[in-house]
């Protein structure tokens, strides 16, 4: 007979305890220990039997597995099929986490009717809104398809059932935080059951060869609700960011099995629904202001895509015994070590101003390529002489002062091309075994000096 026992998860980090504590011990949070109930007992007849592709599980030899190319799906967003890895993978689970609003729900139900004009059966599983609710989102953004179901509900079973009736091949779960499994006795929400729901859902993904969407919310501090098994459970995770106030959103893979990872695709939120950027580059630098002390422009690379951003710089004079070093979209902590190297290596007297970096545009960077744009871009703000509008930056950044070649630098400098600058400056050991585009000098550089000398003449 089966017993009921309690216990004390973290709903932050899933970890477990026998008794509360105020503080977890996982991951430091405090009042996240929440009591929920386990039923302990014989398992369910029949489970842990099969293997994700249905039948009894059995050891293979490698040697006679045929390995075939995953066939994929096609949407009408060029942008999401690069960040899928070049399309759907039918049988795959992904995960797509945003803040509240950004968009969603928008961008799967956008997803859903463009699968569902060629043929396709899509089902349309909402948890927080009723049938006519999604229909009046489908009527704003001008969705209608006979191949399109929506259903509205919340137990895994009935969605279980429903998903056997009407055989779809794609699935949205909007979202996995208000499913709930019925032989799991936690609320909604909590970390039991998005374990449980997530682990079915990916049995019906991978058995039938359906390819599942899953919406997760996110915490506070940005990262998706639930534990953190849920994100290596499934295929792929995406992060839909951006600024309620700007109308741009960016989509990015933090994890795919069937693609490369970092990849990020840039989409703008209008009237009538989601519309790709094709040139990201061009969005983040239209409103850029020539002759302006501490401003350079980095070629980044985003997965596969080069993108040039710009990087602005304000040095001032601290009035405080502590001066603030702060940045948005990169890391203050990159920022304090290369304010140190311009210390040490070049002679810049920083201790006593203030450091606020910013990456135009509400993107965030963290590839080392970008390391000597923010050396420029704040030496450039503290002697207050302005970058040359046609120079485009490139290279890593040592504690020595030495300047690092980066990788795919032949991309970089094409997508610089491409945009008009004149000149580049990166590092010296990029030099050679590639084809330099025509319209744009290159100039390599070895130090900080160098390149300092370059930007600034000095």
């Amino acid at each position: 007979m089966a017993k009921k026992t309690t216990k004390f998860i973290c709903q932050s980090c899933g970890y477990e305890s026998a008794k509360w504590m105020g503080r977890c011990p996982g991951c430091n949070e405090w009042n996240k220990m929440v009591e929920e109930v386990e039923i302990t007992g014989k398992p369910r007849k029949g489970a842990f039997l099969h293997s994700p592709g249905g039948g009894l599980s059995k050891a293979t030899p490698i040697t006679t597995i045929v390995s075939e190319q995953e066939e994929r799906v096609l949407t009408e967003l060029k942008e999401l099929n690069r960040v899928l890895g070049g399309g759907v993978v039918p049988g795959s689970l992904v995960l797509i986490g945003g803040d509240p609003g950004i968009g969603k729900s928008t961008l799967l139900l956008q997803v859903s009717s463009q699968l569902s004009k060629y043929n396709h059966k899509v089902l349309y599983i909402s948890g927080e809104e009723s049938v006519k609710q999604t229909k009046l989102r489908a009527d704003r953004l001008h969705i209608s398809s006979e191949t399109l179901y929506v259903f509205s509900e919340t137990n895994l079973e009935a969605i279980h059932q429903t998903i056997q009736e009407i055989t779809p091949q794609f699935v949205v779960i909007d979202s996995i935080q208000t499913v709930y499994h019925p032989e799991v006795t936690s609320a909604p929400g909590s970390v039991s059951q998005v374990r449980e729901c997530t682990a079915e859902l990916m049995r019906i993904a991978k058995t039938k060869g359906i390819a599942i969407f899953i919406v997760g919310h996110v915490t506070k501090e940005g990262s998706i609700a639930g534990p953190r098994l849920l994100e290596h459970m499934v295929d792929s995770v995406l992060y839909f960011e951006g600024e309620r106030h700007h109308s741009y959103r960016i989509l990015r893979a933090v994890k795919n099995r069937f693609g490369s990872t970092n990849e990020m695709a840039i989409f703008e939120m209008k009237e009538f629904g989601l519309t790709e950027v094709n040139n990201p580059s061009e969005i983040f630098l239209e409103e850029r202001s020539k002759g302006a002390s501490g401003s350079t422009v980095v070629a980044s690379m985003e997965g596969t895509r080069p993108v040039l951003v710009e990087i602005q710089a304000l040095i001032s004079p601290s009035i405080y015994g502590m001066p603030r070093r702060m940045g948005t979209g990169v890391d203050h902590n990159r920022v304090t070590l290369l304010m140190a190297v311009l210390e040490k290596r070049v002679g810049l007297l920083l201790q006593n101003h203030d450091a606020y970096l910013k990456v135009a545009g509400g993107i965030k960077l963290d590839e080392p390529a970008i390391d000597l744009g923010i050396i420029i871009s704040i030496a450039s703000s503290f002697r207050d002489q302005p970058t040359n509008a046609d120079d485009c930056i490139v290279g890593e950044v040592g504690l020595t002062g030495e300047v690092r070649r980066v990788s795919r630098i032949e991309q970089r400098v094409q997508e610089a091309a491409k945009l008009g600058f004149s000149r580049i400056i990166l590092p010296k050991n990029n030099l050679g075994g590639w084809k330099v585009p025509q319209g744009i000098k290159v100039i390599g550089v070895s130090t900080v000096q160098e390149a300092l000398q370059h930007a600034l003449g000095g």
